[in-house]
């Protein structure tokens, strides 16, 4: 959402907005010189200005209703985004996994080799605003724009890319999508909008190519030599993914020089993010919220050696923990030592016990797997800094690892300055 409103402020709109709570976020629109609000409040819509509202929120919302009462245009995030969207030439990044990642390694390499895209990403490419921040749209003077499309709502739908990227596909809305079945026909409904398909080299995702040039993309297909400063296979697997979608895009840039490039990608704000140390420990901040993730991220932890590997989770969703929590907990089984806390809700209202019941049944299965390795069950991140600062010692490393605002946890524990929320 402050992508999309500091685009627009950009393309010259006047724009105004609201959110529940301060964040680094907000702080972009301030210094881009827009004025956002800290609480929903119906006096807050301006009258016949256009309304535009996230998943998140519901129809009871109090601008939501001050808008509905007056005739305003009421339009969701997704389809404002296709709306910019469809302004320029579009590679549009969808998938469960990788797909902020790989769509910040595409606009990296564009504006490292001065091609100025427009893009709009799910996280913050670090080091791309004017003064070196971490910024997450511009709208620049290039040819192409870089999106992430969004599955998690259905809304990547609505984008009509000249090039689709599709890092992998996985059952993990498990609120929007009733089956994997449906997933996929979804997917497919996105590729076949594409005249250039990028592609994981995996069997299983036939049934969403269509007619369009594909391009298959794999850690072991050959190509130009990748030295990245950011760890983990799957970072070399979202590169691959990356270098497939330039190759579509065609242009004078070489897969070599894209390469090149890519082996300065700064990396993305909370996705293996070094936050800092404490005592000689090192300390990681990752979004990691879906076994598939945490299992990516630990590994590529590991490939740092060090002399154990702490794990902090927070469970996003209840929905998602209910349905995954055993497979959580068998990911989770990888570190030497593992803290889970209570589920973040991230929507709807909060239930302290339902909450409770699942990150306990996800602690429970890491213990299950870990072959005697400590694992705890703690309410809160203030309890989970308690009982792991006294211990960090040089060599350690600490992975704090969730999508919701377990990432304070991390810069608390690095005595790091934290935005209030991302």
């Amino acid at each position: 959402m402050s992508g999309l409103a500091l685009v627009c402020h950009r393309l010259g709109a006047t724009v105004t907005g609201t959110d529940r709570a301060d964040s680094s976020y907000m702080q972009r629109l301030r210094d881009a010189g827009l004025d956002p609000r800290i609480g929903h409040d119906a006096d807050a819509v301006p009258e016949g200005a256009d309304v535009v509202f996230s998943t998140a929120i519901g129809k009871d919302n109090p601008e939501i209703v001050r808008a509905m009462e007056r005739g305003q245009r009421l339009i969701h995030r997704g389809e404002l985004l296709a709306e910019l969207c469809a302004e320029r030439p579009l590679v549009a990044v969808a998938g469960t996994h990788g797909k902020t990642t790989t769509s910040a390694m595409i606009a990296h390499v564009l504006r490292a080799t001065g091609a100025s895209p427009a893009f709009l990403l799910g996280g913050e490419l670090i080091g791309a605003g004017p003064n070196g921040e971490a910024i997450n749209a511009e709208w620049g003077d290039g040819e192409w724009v870089v999106a992430e499309a969004d599955e998690s709502d259905g809304s990547f739908l609505r984008l009509h890319p000249e090039v689709a990227v599709v890092t992998n596909v996985e059952l993990d809305h498990h609120s929007r999508w009733s089956s994997r079945g449906e997933l996929f026909e979804a997917f497919r409904s996105f590729c076949e909008q594409a005249s250039g398909l990028a592609l994981l080299d995996d069997p299983a995702l036939n049934p969403i190519c269509g007619e369009q040039r594909v391009v298959r993309f794999d850690t072991e297909k050959p190509g130009p030599e990748l030295e990245l400063r950011v760890p983990g296979r799957h970072n070399i697997l979202n590169a691959r993914a990356a270098l497939a979608a330039l190759d579509l895009m065609g242009g004078p840039l070489s897969l070599e020089d894209a390469a090149k490039a890519l082996a300065e990608f700064p990396g993305v704000r909370r996705r293996l993010e070094p936050v800092g140390e404490r005592d000689g420990a090192r300390v990681y901040s990752d979004y990691a919220h879906h076994p598939t993730e945490v299992a990516a991220a630990l590994a590529a932890l590991r490939e740092l050696e060090p002399r154990r590997l702490f794990a902090i989770f927070q469970p996003h969703l209840y929905s998602r923990t209910r349905m995954l929590g055993e497979e959580l907990g068998a990911s989770l089984a990888a570190a030497d030592e593992v803290i889970v806390l209570d589920v973040y809700a991230a929507r709807g209202a909060p239930d302290p016990e339902l909450a409770a019941e699942l990150a306990r049944s996800v602690a429970a299965a890491a213990a299950d797997r870990s072959g005697g390795r400590p694992v705890w069950w703690l309410r809160e991140a203030e309890d989970a800094k308690r009982a792991i600062a006294p211990r960090l010692r040089e060599g350690d490393l600490v992975a704090v690892l969730g999508a919701g605002d377990v990432f304070l946890l991390a810069h608390e524990l690095a005595g790091e300055p934290a935005p209030t929320s991302a």
